[in-house]
């Protein structure tokens, strides 16, 4: 798809939709510290963005494209407001790392979005079947699909306990649920957050956790699809349209703000029904 015809969809689809900011409540984010991985595009920009719309202080972790990342930091008000910091989720020091830059930058973790992935989307056609993947390469994307969000938990967690707050959100997908061809290694591990959250909602102390799942969001990631495949996936949702992600960065934004009194271990779709 051109780059000029998917900004047109996604321009149509916003101006359908309204503007990214359009609460009608107090959400309770001014000044709380928020780290979210992934988050130089798709959903993790567009969640970052509606956070430092609230008044958060917003720390975003990328694996590559330090430039980018800072331009962001400039875009959501500075280094007093946001943060960059890399991460590696393959690497469990980088993630360590990552979260304890964020504890001395700003003082601790009120709000955990775990968005990033370590996973390139290619057609499902053009896979191999599962029985003859590469073992090392799948093992590897499991562990970092999963423990690399785990151990972000576990950083952010003990602080957030002792504050006696935090809200934490997981980024999983319908795929986790609904199945797709080739989906045997992503669905996988994304259904392993949703028994994840469900040990992780017993936490307390304040604390909430639950996982998102996307359907087909109109990221970048869908830029090279064939238009007529984006088509298809638009018509056969209930709401006959693909989401944005603004439409999944309010979703988040709310599981992770004061408004959220009690949501806790759910997973929430954000995928117009389907």
């Amino acid at each position: 798809m051109a780059l000029r015809e998917f900004s047109g969809l996604v321009s149509v689809i916003q101006s359908k939709v309204g503007t990214p900011r359009s609460w009608d409540m107090d959400l309770g984010l001014a000044d709380k510290r928020v780290m979210i991985t992934g988050a130089t595009r798709g959903i993790g920009k567009a969640t970052a963005q509606l956070f430092a719309a609230e008044g958060a202080r917003v720390a975003i972790t990328y694996h590559s494209g330090a430039d980018v990342a800072e331009k962001l930091v400039e875009d959501l008000g500075g280094e007093d407001r946001a943060h960059a910091v890399p991460l590696d989720l393959a690497d469990p020091a980088s993630i360590r790392d990552a979260v304890a830059a964020v504890e001395e930058k700003w003082g601790g973790v009120d709000v955990l979005v775990a968005n990033a992935q370590s996973w390139v989307w290619v057609d499902p056609g053009q896979l191999p079947p599962f029985e003859d993947l590469n073992t090392d390469e799948w093992f590897s994307l499991m562990r970092a699909n999963v423990e690399g969000h785990m151990l972000a938990v576990q950083g952010a967690l003990r602080g957030m306990r002792a504050r006696g707050w935090g809200r934490i959100v997981l980024l999983s997908s319908v795929t986790a649920e609904l199945g797709m061809p080739g989906s045997e290694i992503y669905g996988g591990a994304k259904s392993a957050l949703h028994g994840f959250v469900r040990g992780l909602m017993w936490t307390r102390d304040g604390v909430l956790a639950n996982v998102v799942a996307p359907g087909g969001t109109l990221t970048e990631s869908l830029q090279n699809v064939d238009p007529e495949i984006v088509k298809r996936s638009a018509d056969r949702t209930p709401s006959g349209r693909l989401s944005t992600p603004e439409d999944v960065g309010r979703v988040i934004l709310f599981l992770c703000s004061e408004a959220n009194g009690n949501v806790n271990g759910e997973v929430v779709r954000t995928a117009g029904g389907s």
